[in-house]
């Protein structure tokens, strides 16, 4: 092996390990095409080798914009064998935004898929730093690898071989920046180490097993929940540039897929797909959830095909992975997002002091455990505040039941004040979701003259469906106090959001307040 991984929790190892049992065996389908564990490990030691050849440091950045490809998977793996950090850049941003995110990552190189090198290389223009670019693949980056820039104009060295250690960074995810400016998160090889053990030890997999990667591989969904852990023991994956619930069917009947991870609107979409009654699900054992809760009406359409749905909850920092429903309690604990993970711990502090709940309550989640992030990258005080005392602090709140099953109520900067009432749109937007109309909602707080802030719920509505905003308001006025009663209910056709099922609550509260003109009373 020409690049030493020899820390114990590091992942250039596993495609040594996977390569030197069983070769032929296939790590990857990329549009057809498939890559075999020897073929991964070939190109990524060569990748490895010719980085450092070029200059590339332990340490250095590497900034890629690409869909799920197998070329990505690559530049992955030469990365953890190198000392080398991956950042995974999102093909859905603006020139303008992903200029911002390269300027804070400070890379080494971008290295892009020919479907998104304009955009690429419109944004490396307005950098000043001199950021070179090359294509990925075979006839590109592991060809022929460009010098690295260096922000301390020091001149390329060849770099020196030297073991990887388990602290070093091996990945750079920018956050969702759901509630302002995005920061990026530094997660370690023993972050992913322990992240994907514990992962095993919940949501077993073997080298028969077949995954379906739908998740982008800008997000850490899109590594660390399935793909990763796939590798690790040897399975294959599947991995998908889109989705498309038509496809996707196709995919699991055609290639035998035994387990995914999607979010509720993607399983909703195939659910509603002409070909779900017929799609031959009998080889798919188990399918994880993650982004929102299952709601009861999906989750036992998918039991019906002998589906087993685990429910999960997690944040980028954590890993992601924190809580789990697993199977055997999903249908007893609908809208739960469950009890921790093997090697996770989790709190619950009261926000206004602090201090820890014992037994049943609600407060913030905290979060600790060998798999949690390095820290925000070049940004000290978004680090140190989210700590609290050696524990993660989520900004979620959670209710712990007197079995210690948690469910999340809602984000603490979600939570408005109505009337000197707390409302939290999470709760509303539940109640919402169980009029058959509702295909989707987000409740966002706005000002208010009267009484300080009023909610507004934005309303997908579902196709074919009969049902009206005046319905929608004596819904909840019979279910929900009156402060909780959203003040106006605006149908749109589809909500903001970030990835993994998430709501752009800045998108939306602008949204939210274009809507709120013009208002009639409803409390």
């Amino acid at each position: 092996m020409t690049s030493s991984a020899a820390g114990a929790h590091t992942l250039g190892r596993w495609t040594t390990d996977r390569a030197r049992v069983r070769p032929d065996a296939v790590a990857v389908v990329d549009r057809g095409i498939e890559l075999g564990y020897g073929e991964l490990e070939r190109r990524a030691e060569a990748l490895a080798a010719s980085l450092r050849g070029a200059g590339y440091r332990r340490g250095d950045r590497i900034a890629t914009l690409t869909g799920n490809t197998a070329d990505h998977v690559v530049v992955f793996f030469a990365c953890a064998k190198a000392g080398l950090v991956l950042v995974p850049m999102s093909w859905r941003l603006t020139v303008a935004e992903l200029t911002a995110q390269l300027e804070h990552a400070d890379p080494a190189v971008l290295l892009v898929e020919e479907e998104f090198a304009t955009s690429g290389e419109q944004a490396v223009r307005r950098l000043a730093a001199r950021v070179p670019t090359a294509r990925l693949g075979e006839s590109g980056v592991e060809a022929d690898p460009p010098a690295p820039w260096r922000s301390d104009d020091t001149e390329p060295t060849p770099g020196i071989p030297g073991p990887v250690r388990d602290d070093d960074p091996l990945l750079m995810v920018f956050t969702s920046g759901s509630s302002g400016r995005s920061k990026a998160a530094v997660l370690t090889h023993a972050t992913c180490s322990w992240t994907n053990l514990s992962l095993s030890r919940t949501l077993g997999l073997s080298e028969q097993d077949v995954v379906l990667a739908v998740l982008p591989q800008f997000h850490v969904g899109g590594w660390n929940i399935q793909p990763l852990l796939a590798w690790w023991h040897g399975a294959t994956v599947v991995l998908e540039r889109t989705f498309d619930a038509g496809r996707a069917l196709r995919l699991i009947a055609d290639r035998g897929i035994t387990t995914m991870m999607a979010v509720p609107t993607q399983y909703l979409l195939m659910a509603e797909h002409a070909d779900f009654a017929t799609t031959d699900f009998s080889r798919m054992r188990s399918a994880v959830v993650g982004g929102a809760p299952m709601p009861a009406p999906l989750l036992r359409t998918y039991h019906a095909r002998g589906v087993a749905l685990t429910q999960g909850y997690g944040l980028t920092e954590a890993g992601p992975n924190v809580l789990c429903v697993p199977p055997q309690d999903a249908h007893a604990r609908v809208g739960y997002a469950g009890k921790p993970y093997p090697h996770v711990d989790v709190a619950i502090a009261d926000p206004a002091t602090g201090r820890h709940l014992d037994g049943p309550g609600t407060g913030e989640l905290l979060v600790r455990g060998p798999g949690m992030f390095a820290g925000y990258f070049r940004d000290e005080e978004a680090t140190r505040d989210a700590w609290r005392d050696g524990w993660l602090a989520t900004g979620d709140v959670a209710t712990r039941d007197a079995d210690g099953y948690l469910k999340i109520v809602d984000r603490l900067k979600n939570i408005y004040i109505s009337g000197g009432e707390n409302v939290s749109p999470a709760e509303v937007e539940q109640v919402l979701r169980q009029l058959p109309f509702v295909a989707d909602v987000a409740v966002v707080g706005v000002p208010d003259d009267r009484w300080g802030e009023v909610g507004v719920a934005l309303v997908v509505r579902r196709a074919g469906v009969a049902g009206d905003e005046a319905e929608v308001i004596e819904h909840v006025r019979s279910q929900l106090a009156a402060y909780k009663v959203p003040a106006v209910v605006r149908v749109v056709d589809t909500l903001p959001y970030v990835t993994l099922g998430k709501v752009d609550r800045v998108r939306a509260r602008e949204l939210a307040l274009a809507a709120s003109t013009g208002r009639q009373e409803t409390r």
